[in-house]
């Protein structure tokens, strides 16, 4: 390569690059293996990542071990840090998380990197090699952010900053370079808060700095591709997509966080009511480029029929009796059956009546049941 700067230089010059494309904050560290490998590897092995089964590959924990093991000349990880607006208050039915607000982050987030290694690339004089993630590559991305010196792991596992709060959207890139790493942040402020724990309405959060995936409404919303169990929907609320709720609770987000400006990377997302009443090409249209399309068409429709009858929505009512009996996936139509005997009324107790008389999947007949018993009941 052309160029010359030794690894202060290219660090410095880095990290202010990363200020000027906008993210609050970088670090460096080595590609060294992350310190709480027995941890993730017990948090596997008890099951506790669901249906995520992708995260329980060989290959994958090969690579979260090692990250040579993705880019054999990996001398550096530059972590940055993308704050993002907490959630603001809405009047629409159905609450999206702050984070999947708007633009999908990993389109934003991808398309600087790219713009930040050629940067370095042109102040080098040459090429290197190198991978860039955001919240999609084999990395135990909040443990090389503490690592990087980038903050800590709070009770809520998020990566929680003292000036930024845990509002943040981690991005790496592995770089056949070498950089200076930064002193990782040791303190723990979190001490005897437990704000986080106590707000968590499916009590997923565990004392261990881990979570129950299984019971998380990010993960039921979200990474669930299937029935969202009964006893769960009531705690899920208004939660079309992910969950604030452990973070709106956190006082380095409510009183000590910086407001972030100038990083709003959206605009105003579907609702409950546009996707219930939204055919195939109508929910494309509402949920292009953005985050939302990772739950897919079942998984929103699913969601916004829990919503429905977790607010008890009677003008839905008309929506949800129309994917019971018309809608070709039986997860929709079991959902829409649950909200609709949440929600009861002589109309929802006449259309699942109805729908029981023709209905022919087994799982579909029995959600069908339960809501007539509990619309009949109150």
């Amino acid at each position: 390569m052309a160029g010359s700067d030794d690894p202060i230089t290219l660090t410095r010059f880095v990290k202010e690059e990363a200020l000027r494309l906008g993210f609050a904050f970088a670090g460096v560290t080595t590609p060294d293996p992350p310190p709480h490998l027995e941890v993730y590897r017990q948090w596997i092995a008890d099951g506790r990542h669901g249906e995520m089964a992708y995260l329980a590959r060989p290959r994958a924990l090969e690579r979260r071990e090692d990250p040579r093991r993705i880019l054999p000349e990996c001398r550096s990880i530059l972590i940055l840090a993308w704050p993002y607006p907490p959630p603001a208050e809405s009047k629409k039915r159905g609450r999206v998380a702050a984070y999947a607000q708007g633009r999908d982050y990993h389109d934003v987030l991808l398309a600087k990197l790219r713009s930040l290694v050629s940067s370095l690339e042109a102040r080098m004089g040459g090429a290197f090699p190198f991978r860039l993630y955001t919240d999609t590559g084999p990395l135990l991305e909040r443990e090389l952010a503490q690592r990087a010196g980038l903050g800590w792991i709070g009770k809520n596992t998020c990566l929680i900053n003292p000036r930024h709060g845990s509002y943040l959207l981690l991005a790496e890139a592995l770089l056949g370079i070498e950089l200076v790493p930064d002193t990782p942040f040791a303190a723990d402020r979190c001490g005897s808060c437990s704000r986080c724990l106590e707000a968590c309405p499916t009590d997923c959060i565990l004392p261990d700095r881990t979570l129950d995936a299984r019971r998380c409404i990010s993960y039921l919303t979200i990474e669930l591709k299937g029935t969202i169990p009964a006893e769960l929907r009531p705690a899920v609320g208004e939660w079309l997509f992910g969950c604030d709720i452990c973070q709106e609770v956190c006082p380095w987000n409510v009183r000590f966080a910086d407001a972030p400006s100038g990083v709003d990377i959206g605009e105003e997302d579907a609702t409950a009511e546009e996707l219930l009443m939204a055919n195939a090409e109508m929910i494309r249209r509402l949920t292009q480029g953005t985050a939302l399309r990772r739950a897919g068409r079942r998984g929103l429709l699913r969601n916004a029929a829990v919503v429905a009858g977790n607010t008890r929505a009677v003008d839905l009512v008309p929506a949800l009796v129309e994917r019971l009996q018309a809608d070709d996936d039986s997860i929709v139509r079991s959902h829409a059956a649950w909200a609709l005997g949440r929600i009861g009324g002589p109309a929802a107790l006449d259309a699942l009546e109805a729908s029981l008389r023709i209905e022919a999947d087994g799982a579909v007949r029995t959600e069908i049941e339960r809501a007539l018993t509990k619309s009949s009941t109150g």
